[in-house]
């Protein structure tokens, strides 16, 4: 059974403050998704659309050099898109410019399909981001079938506020599962706890909503459930793709061999998805740009880390 990763490849230039150099580093959330989900030995298929163009040219090697199944789709401005990542060298944090261009022309899914992932700048650049939902409404229909969101917010393609969060709730509407960072949701639902965008998130349709908080971790809450636990301690090289691997180890935990999701049902399981999950964005964050680990350097992670503080259920 197949797993479907549908949005955008990029190349991020990575421009550190201080310096005269960019580095270009190809990726996209989608993509690292995809490829992070690869390194976790469970293959997606990631759909997506670049040019041909010298952008384009990285991406497609990139995209080789890891061995991501692609289908790439008919694009109609046939331009790739490019991400001026701002990095401050004290933090580790990325502040991010886009030419985005996603316009793919047609989304055909195969009959073996059973779990859409997508988010990030594919849920809102149009035309594409109209049939993403179209897409995910009609996948999520049948039986058996699951989709997954990573709202993953970028406000510089589309500074609108309301517009934005209006595209934002289509798309979680047709999700069975959501995550988001507190930024994300600070941002999309001003005057909001984190908790209670991620309640309005819920009440959307999804059964399963995480918050990611960089350096104090991550939440989880379902209708009746809220668990948070830390983040492990790490050297922040850069924070690029770090939410990415999470993503993918979040979905990767979840799978079951028939490709459905099973999502956590108690305190206990959702502390165990998280705790998986933190290992995996504080690893990327040890390394320069999106290089997201695989199961066995989690595990060892997860093996040599200290006992660390309760989680905080509710």
């Amino acid at each position: 059974m197949t797993t479907v990763v549908i949005g955008e490849v990029l190349v991020d230039l990575a421009w550190h403050t201080g310096t005269a150099h960019i580095v270009p580093h190809p990726g996209g959330s989608p993509a690292n998704v995809a490829v992070g989900l690869h390194r976790l030995g469970h293959p997606a298929t990631l759909m997506t659309c670049w040019g041909d163009d010298p952008p384009g040219d990285l991406v497609r090697a990139h995209l080789d050099s890891i061995d991501v199944r692609v289908h790439r789709l008919p694009s109609a401005s046939g331009r790739t898109t490019i991400a001026l990542a701002y990095l401050d060298d004290a933090t580790g944090s990325a502040r991010y410019d886009f030419l985005a261009a996603w316009d793919p022309q047609d989304i055909h899914l195969s009959e073996q399909a059973m779990l859409i992932h997508t988010g990030s700048l594919a849920a809102v650049v149009e035309p594409g981001a109209t049939r993403i939902v179209e897409t995910c409404r009609a996948h999520r229909a049948r039986p058996g079938r699951s989709v997954s969101v990573d709202l993953n917010v970028r406000p510089a393609v589309l500074p609108d506020r309301d517009a934005y969060r209006t595209r934002a709730e289509l798309l979680v509407a047709t999700a069975d599962l959501v995550k988001a960072s507190d930024e994300d949701l600070a941002w999309l639902y001003p005057g909001l706890t984190p908790e209670a965008a991620a309640q309005t998130l819920l009440a959307l349709g999804p059964r399963l909503a995480v918050i990611t908080r960089g350096a104090q971790g991550a939440t989880a809450l379902t209708a009746e459930h809220q668990v948070t636990v830390p983040a492990p301690p790490t050297h922040v090289v850069d924070t690029i793709g770090a939410g990415d691997a999470f993503q993918a180890c979040l979905l990767d935990t979840l799978l079951q061999p028939d490709g459905t999701i099973r999502l956590p049902a108690t305190p206990a399981e959702l502390e165990a998805v998280l705790r998986r999950c933190v290992i995996a964005g504080a690893l990327t964050c040890a390394r320069a740009g999106a290089q997201p680990p695989t199961g066995e350097e989690i595990t060892a992670a997860l093996t040599a880390a200290s006992p660390s503080p309760a989680p905080t259920t509710r």
